[in-house]
């Protein structure tokens, strides 16, 4: 798997700069954060005083921490959203505070994944999020997973198999009139895949519109060729699903991908229903990477 690609902007001269060669007075100018004016003054304070560019701007109080923040993203091909931005939830905390501590643990998460896993096989891409009973968090795992999957340079999909109460397109205020039960009813194709403009490396194919034979869509053989075409074009497909307690979705969907992370919330899930869970999972041929204690 490659991580860090190469993206390069236009230069003012038409010759092509990287990013990360880029300074962060012409980063912020291209977006709008900085006029040039502003950006002049700071340089000469910068010379003057023997300061960081970042730190002339705060003295002069023409920066915020918020703006070197984007800024030092962008150099790093770190797509990182201001706070306040409305784009995606703030529940998909990933996209706004890298440093934040539950985001590093997201990405131990998402090491282990990779180790575990996603690694370990060329043709091991895709990965179910499983949990016991509503409210767990699998949503939560699930879009901010795809958000560092995205942030480390994979191609990645986020597939929504909750047919009965979806959420990633609330997650990533994307519209839900075409996505999962669209492709599986073969009224669409991958192309139903939506681009989360924030971030490059991301798409969602949300659940679509309720059908009223949620478990009958997700048995039939259209799901696994989905799959299939989506390993071709994708690094890394997470899957999010219903609660285990719905019914049987959740299996159907565990045994489609190949692999599952289980999902349970401190406090709140059972010891039986988590030994149930293991044992099923077994039964219908799904790895089980591993489990995690959401404690968000």
């Amino acid at each position: 798997m490659s991580a860090f690609p190469h993206h390069a902007l236009p230069s003012s001269g038409g010759t092509i700069v990287p990013l990360r060669d880029r300074s962060i007075g012409a980063l912020l100018i291209d977006a709008g954060r900085l006029t040039p004016e502003d950006a002049d003054r700071i340089l000469r304070v910068q010379r003057e005083r023997g300061l960081r560019f970042g730190e002339a701007g705060l003295e002069l109080g023409l920066l915020t921490h918020q703006d070197i923040g984007f800024a030092l993203a962008r150099q790093y091909e770190h797509a990182v959203l201001p706070i306040g931005d409305t784009s995606i939830a703030p529940e998909v905390i990933a996209a706004f505070r890298p440093g934040h501590f539950t985001v590093e643990a997201l990405r131990q998460l998402r090491t282990q994944v990779l180790l575990r896993w996603l690694d370990s096989a060329p043709d091991r891409k895709s990965l179910a999020l499983v949990g016991p009973e509503a409210s767990v968090g699998r949503s939560f795992m699930s879009s901010n997973l795809a958000v560092l999957f995205a942030q480390l340079g994979e191609n990645t999909l986020l597939i929504d198999a909750d047919l009965r109460d979806p959420h990633q397109h609330k997650l990533f205020r994307l519209p839900n009139d075409v996505g999962l039960a669209t492709v599986l009813s073969e009224r669409a194709g991958i192309e139903a895949s939506q681009q989360v403009p924030a971030l490059a490396k991301l798409k969602v194919l949300a659940a679509g519109p309720m059908p009223p034979n949620p478990q009958e869509l997700l048995s039939r053989p259209a799901f696994s060729r989905l799959l299939e075409t989506a390993r071709a074009q994708y690094d890394v497909i997470l899957i999010d699903t219903p609660p285990w307690d719905y019914g049987a979705d959740a299996q159907i969907v565990a045994a489609r991908a190949g692999a599952s992370i289980l999902v349970t919330r401190q406090n709140r899930t059972s010891i039986r229903s988590i030994a149930g869970m293991v044992t099923a999972l077994r039964e219908c041929g799904t790895h089980l990477v591993g489990s995690v204690v959401n404690q968000y």
